[in-house]
């Protein structure tokens, strides 16, 4: 079986003598069409992942189509195109008994803490796989990076009429300010990179943007009337961003950390309590989460055709990944084909 693999930090190998997944009861074997790369994608092929050892096959953002499964399977059947929930929880921690799988004690993702889905067939629970029959391989393959920034939202209480800052117009952060306007909130962008702010007024219909290295507070406050948001999301991965973006929440807001930094982060206490600020952590996605986008997808609300950028066969990514990683080919959805 044809595949990739992240031998080390920095390099890729190209293989085809991978072994077929093996199917156990309740598990699918689902022909892999699509992969979406993503940050963690990124950050794994530089060493800067944190929770990660190699070699590992990459891949969690999956499309595919289901060769095998269960007899008397009732919600899946060979031929049904599908995107894959890439988080293994274990159903029996606490988080999970609360439903709150997306932080499972005991969680092992696709493609980060196990072998993910940049190869040609996977095996995956029937429980971890979403029926997307109606859409197309490219829009079924951005339901899980969508996902990140649905949840987001959905654990950060955004109500109608609410101001939410998203600092960071990657991806995920995309996603955060989509489903932030799908929840009727006044969205405000903030990011170093001109071409994406104007792709963020654009794509996502963010209702102004913040350049971060111009005096951000002061061009956040001028676009909100004088005051401060009420919900700032920080999609960046940058420990300085996210140390910085305390002093943009209002008094009585909160903070959702959707990016993901291996590094401490440091505040200062009186500011914070007194704000009365809180403090969120979101990781994941639930099949709630997943539902949510599924609908927005199916319903036209979400253009995925602009949001990928950039694509590549499986046997051509490995020359294609390093011109990825530069800002000046301006990737914000790379997509592998197979």
């Amino acid at each position: 079986m044809r595949g990739i693999v992240c031998e080390e930090i920095g390099r890729f190998r190209q293989a085809d003598d991978l072994p077929e997944p093996v199917r156990k009861p309740g598990e699918a074997i689902v022909a892999i069409r699509r992969i979406g790369i993503c940050g963690t994608d990124l950050h794994a092929y530089k060493g800067r992942q944190p929770f990660f050892a190699y070699p590992r096959i990459l891949g969690h953002e999956l499309a595919g189509i289901v060769e095998a499964v269960d007899p008397g399977e009732e919600k899946l059947k060979v031929g049904d195109q599908v995107g894959v929930i890439p988080y293994m929880h274990c159903g029996t921690c606490i988080a999970c008994r609360g439903g709150k799988t997306n932080c499972c004690t005991d969680m092992k993702v696709l493609g980060v803490h196990i072998d993910g889905g940049m190869r040609q067939r996977i095996a995956v629970p029937a429980t971890h796989l979403i029926v997307a029959n109606d859409l197309t391989l490219d829009q079924t393959a951005t339901l899980e990076p969508f996902a990140i920034g649905a949840h987001a939202v959905r654990r950060s209480g955004l109500a109608a009429g609410e101001t939410a800052l998203v600092i960071g117009a990657g991806p995920i952060g995309l996603g955060v300010m989509a489903f932030a306007k799908a929840r009727g909130a006044k969205v405000i962008a903030m990011d170093v990179n001109e071409d994406r702010l104007a792709f963020c007024r654009d794509w996502a219909r963010a209702d102004a943007t913040v350049q971060a290295l111009q005096d951000p507070l002061g061009s956040l406050l001028a676009a909100n009337g004088g005051e401060l948001p009420g919900a700032v999301f920080d999609a960046t991965g940058n420990a300085q961003s996210m140390a910085s973006a305390f002093g943009y929440a209002s008094h009585g807001g909160r903070l959702i950390y959707v990016g993901l930094v291996s590094a401490d982060i440091a505040f200062h206490d009186p500011e914070f309590h007194k704000r009365e600020l809180t403090l969120m952590g979101s990781r994941n996605a639930t099949r709630e989460d997943f539902e949510w986008v599924l609908a927005a997808v199916a319903a036209g609300d979400i253009d995925v055709g602009r949001y990928i950028t950039h694509r590549a066969a499986l046997d051509d990514m490995i020359g294609r990944f390093e011109d990825w990683l530069k800002p000046e080919t301006r990737v914000i959805k790379a997509m592998v084909e197979l």
